[in-house]
């Protein structure tokens, strides 16, 4: 794993993994009433997820493999998995056949559970503040800003960025102190593409989730 990778591991480690823990919102986000604001929807989603890790905690230190039904249930419906892979390969999206991009979207999101899904079971008490934004009618993407509060530390900027899906909002990528996480994974992504064609980064990605979940 290299320097940036060491990084993003450990400050998304720091927040609970992508949006998957929020404390207490500063206020909410101007939006249509007809559509749940992505603050309101951030807040719900994890709200029921922190209950569920505080009620289940014993549990889940026995049966780690549990967190994997959690993210299922409630945080793998509001991501725009397309949308993150296709910025995780950047121009080699338009380069891959339609079933190497099926695979890949479904690799992708496996790597993302199978890595930051053990931040979950390390539940401590960080939390979310949300900065306020007005989103202007019609918009189909936004960035809601926040930071995250650490006892006893300081705090990180960070910033989900959301995009109008299927009538709602769905996450798409999340920076942490300027971090992306999903472009993070570029470099590593296109290094295997140029070795090995995107059928090699797909067995890559193969090998790598199967590590992962062993």
């Amino acid at each position: 794993m290299d320097n940036t990778m060491k990084v993003i591991k450990t400050l998304f480690t720091a927040t609970l993994g992508t949006f998957m823990v929020v404390g207490v919102a500063w206020s909410q986000v101007v939006q249509a009433e007809s559509i749940e604001s992505p603050v309101a929807l951030l807040e719900r989603t994890s709200q029921q997820v922190i209950k569920i890790l505080q009620d289940d905690h014993e549990l889940l230190q026995k049966e780690p493999d549990r967190v994997y039904k959690i993210i299922d249930d409630y945080i793998l419906p509001h991501l725009d998995d397309v949308t993150m892979a296709k910025l995780a390969l950047g121009k080699n999206w338009k380069r891959a056949t339609r079933e190497q991009k099926q695979e890949f979207v479904v690799e992708f999101r496996n790597l993302l559970v199978r890595t930051y899904s053990k931040s979950l079971i390390e539940f401590s008490d960080q939390k979310i503040n949300f900065f306020p934004i007005k989103l202007p009618e019609g918009v189909q993407r936004a960035s809601v800003k926040a930071e995250v509060i650490q006892p006893g530390g300081p705090s990180i900027p960070m910033a989900y960025r959301v995009r109008i899906k299927n009538n709602t909002w769905k996450v798409y990528d999340i920076k942490i102190d300027g971090i992306s996480l999903v472009t993070s994974y570029r470099g590593t992504f296109t290094q295997e593409i140029r070795k090995s064609g995107m059928d090699g980064l797909l067995k890559y990605m193969r090998n790598k989730n199967s590590k992962l979940s062993s």
